[in-house]
């Protein structure tokens, strides 16, 4: 089975992010985007040949997978295949799609946010002990921004957690999109301090989302492979601890030490670029 990062951090501007101004990116930065094939809307995106989501205008724009991953390295994240970035020039946030194909969640579960919190805080020491060992600062979760909760109509499960890492807060927001052969995983990724103004163009942007024919939670028949988790396990990182032997919490220790992308500095340079990158988009 593929592992895909289960959680990444969102709207995290740790050390690197407290160095950042809104000056004008690097030279190195501004070459590397620049060097991506981006392909402006309206479009429709096709996403891990599972499903479709459309850009409305211009002021959107999407990458492909090997370009994703570029993209990723550029902002220093973690480069995983499999990943769709999707950037937009107002209000300078970025979406990161991934499908994980863990085969399909059953939704008839009880969300408890209390016993979900209370798991995921436990989690902070084993995962800690495995970032330490990659060199990466110890983080630590808070407190829900948004409860999760789960909309049976439309199979979108979404859920934010305040984190903490160096002396810095950050907001963890999360939306996974069940389907017949697993989850798509959405992430945004904006300045905390634009989260409220980014969110619903975002969510808007999901609107658009849907899987292709086939694909679609829907379809489910009898003999298709069900994950062995549920909601709640969904949200604590459960696809890493089905997939291993090692213990659950063993297992999900692992999966948060690799699974955090910090969202550092870059943030800024990809919101100043993008505007000039898309302007000289349109006249061309």
């Amino acid at each position: 089975m593929k592992i895909n990062s289960i959680i990444i951090a969102v709207s995290m501007l740790f050390s690197m992010a407290a160095q950042a101004t809104d000056s004008e990116p690097s030279a190195t930065a501004k070459t590397g985007f620049d060097s991506l094939n981006w392909r402006l809307g309206p479009r429709q995106e096709v996403l891990a040949d599972k499903a479709t989501i459309q850009l409305a205008n211009s002021s959107l724009a999407s990458l492909s997978e090997q370009d994703s991953t570029k993209f990723l390295e550029l902002t220093h994240n973690l480069p995983d295949p499999g990943n769709y970035i999707i950037v937009s020039k107002e209000g300078n946030w970025w979406a990161d799609f991934s499908f994980d194909p863990m085969g399909y969640v059953k939704d008839d579960e009880k969300i408890d946010p209390d016993a979900i919190l209370k798991s995921l805080k436990e989690s902070d020491g084993p995962a800690n002990e495995r970032r330490a060992k990659m060199g990466l600062p110890a983080l630590y979760i808070e407190d829900w921004y948004v409860a999760p909760h789960y909309d049976p109509a439309t199979h979108l499960l979404e859920w934010g957690v305040k984190v903490r890492s160096e002396g810095h807060e950050g907001i963890n927001y999360t939306v996974r999109i069940l389907g017949r052969e697993g989850v798509m995983n959405a992430t945004l990724v904006t300045d905390p301090e634009r989260l409220q103004q980014d969110m619903p163009k975002f969510k808007e942007l999901l609107t658009t989302f849907q899987f292709t024919s086939g694909h679609r939670y829907s379809e489910f028949k009898p003999g298709d492979h069900v994950a062995e988790l549920g909601l709640g396990a969904l949200i604590v990182g459960g696809a890493a601890a089905v997939a291993t032997k090692k213990g659950f919490w063993g297992a999900l220790g692992a999966m948060l030490a690799a699974g955090w992308k910090i969202v550092a500095g870059a943030l800024v340079a990809v919101g100043a670029w993008a505007k000039s990158l898309f302007g000289k988009k349109k006249q061309q």
